[in-house]
């Protein structure tokens, strides 16, 4: 092991293939995403582990992206049992209830126009960031949604791998 890896990278390198696609399936429910990052395991850094992830995310279809996004509950319901999602979605904990009501139906029209969830980073936003985000990209064209939401993912996705190689060093 080298100085810049990490135990936990470490431990994530040398786990079984199936135990490695069920981590990386909890952070991005993309399959040809996960297949990628398998494939070229053992990762030298942290940092690598990000380039790869961020190619990637750079390479992902249409439907691949769908498949993503199809494992992220709407903003305001995260997963019931889910610490991820509901630690992800945090801001939206203390809002009120108008807000949520808001931020409800704007999903549901969000949700009408793209076919798919309101994706974004939320880790860190405010309820009313996030309702005010919603706002503006509902205005977008599907091309520059995808776009946006491909790079939501990315952002979720090493916020997530981070997350899972300091796990594995506790």
């Amino acid at each position: 092991m080298t100085s810049s890896t990490t135990p936990g990278l470490a431990r994530f390198n040398t786990s079984a293939d199936s135990d490695a696609r069920v981590a990386l399936h909890e952070v991005c429910a993309s399959s040809a995403w996960g297949s990628r990052l398998l494939t070229q395991r053992p990762y030298a850094t942290v940092e690598d582990l990000f380039a790869a992830s961020d190619a990637a995310m750079a390479e992902l279809t249409a439907d691949d992206l769908a498949e993503a996004m199809a494992g992220h509950p709407p903003i305001g319901r995260p997963k019931p049992g889910d610490p991820t999602s509901s630690r992800e979605q945090s801001g939206m904990a203390g809002a009120s209830e108008d807000l949520k009501a808001e931020m409800l139906e704007l999903n549901l029209a969000y949700q009408d126009k793209f076919g798919h969830v309101f994706l974004i980073c939320a880790t860190g936003r405010t309820g009313e960031q996030m309702r005010d985000a919603v706002k503006e990209r509902i205005g977008n064209s599907p091309e520059q949604e995808r776009e946006i939401v491909r790079t939501e993912l990315g952002k979720i996705n090493r916020i997530r791998l981070n997350r899972l190689v300091e796990e594995a060093t506790a």
